[in-house]
């Protein structure tokens, strides 16, 4: 089981590049998209958060419903719903400005008796007291259980800082698997961790994992934006590690030989790179990316 924790959001988001275009609601969120990405992919995902009872809030459990996401532990609050208005750069390419003030999210109360295999926390559910803080402290009770961690900062500008610098670095003894974009790395700095995954745009992916560096490239592609695409990357490599990992997906991390890490990144790129050629977060389903892969 694949346990994601953290935010689910409303994307507001551009219909077109031009100036004051007007603004898409799409349903969003790093941990959010990274879930249903990991459902679409075939494997056995819940979803951790508190969401609104807004309209808004409605919306993001209606959609974890149809995507076949557990939704038993999430909880419901009045608060509103965290926005984000997304920016689209000429090349596709997204930045966002997030309204957080007073969100549902902030206010989870997870529980630290929680079993999971495979968990993943990031994005701005990291950044946003109190919530912060109780993700912290359950990530590392699942680590010290024994649970596979994956991590993905997901810096935005509001929160690169150097307070949540020390606060990321405080978490990395705990983590399994890393994931970071090359801004991140810079921002981040050295982490020693089982395996980190960078991803590098039309470069594609690279793992550094027991002194081994690995390159993949990224599978051509007309690019329509790139919402969702790091997510799918994160909820791609999950959905595999759950599906080969067995009983102890810590241990097959430790024991993947650089030809089987290529397999892995080679598959979670190609995922992205559909993504990538639709509009907003909609990661595609294994058939497709097996589809894909095949041709």
């Amino acid at each position: 089981m694949i346990t994601v924790c953290g935010e689910g959001l409303i994307d507001l988001v551009p219909t077109s590049t031009a100036p004051l275009a007007p603004l898409q609601p799409a349903l969003g969120g790093g941990p959010f998209n990274v879930a249903i990405a990991a459902a679409r992919l075939g494997a056995p995902t819940r979803f951790l958060s508190r969401l609104s009872n807004d309209a808004f809030g409605e919306a993001l459990v209606g959609r974890l419903r149809e995507e076949q996401v557990d939704i038993s532990l999430v909880q419901r609050g009045p608060e509103p719903t965290t926005l984000a208005v997304t920016s689209l750069g000429i090349d596709g390419s997204a930045s966002y400005t997030f309204y957080t003030e007073g969100t549902a999210d902030r206010y989870i109360e997870p529980d630290m008796g929680l079993q999971t295999g495979i968990a993943c926390f990031g994005t701005c559910s990291l950044a946003l007291e109190p919530g912060a803080s109780r993700y912290a402290e359950l990530l590392r009770t699942l680590s010290d259980s024994g649970a596979f961690i994956a991590l993905d900062p997901n810096i935005r500008p509001f929160y690169a800082t150097a307070a949540h610098h020390k606060f990321l670095h405080a978490l990395l003894p705990y983590v399994t698997l890393l994931k970071l974009s090359d801004e991140e790395v810079e921002f981040l700095g050295p982490s020693d961790v089982p395996a980190r995954v960078i991803t590098r745009g039309a470069q594609g992916l690279r793992v550094e994992a027991r002194g081994m560096l690995i390159d993949v490239p990224s599978p051509p592609v007309t690019v329509q934006d790139t919402i969702g695409a790091g997510d799918t990357i994160m909820g791609a490599l999950l959905a595999q590690i759950e599906l080969y990992g067995g009983a102890d997906p810590r241990q097959f991390i430790a024991d993947l030989t650089a030809d089987q890490w290529r397999e892995l990144l080679q598959y979670a790129a190609t995922a992205a790179a559909i993504t990538c050629s639709r509009v907003g977060a909609n990661p595609p389903t294994r058939s497709e990316v097996d589809h894909t892969l095949e041709i």
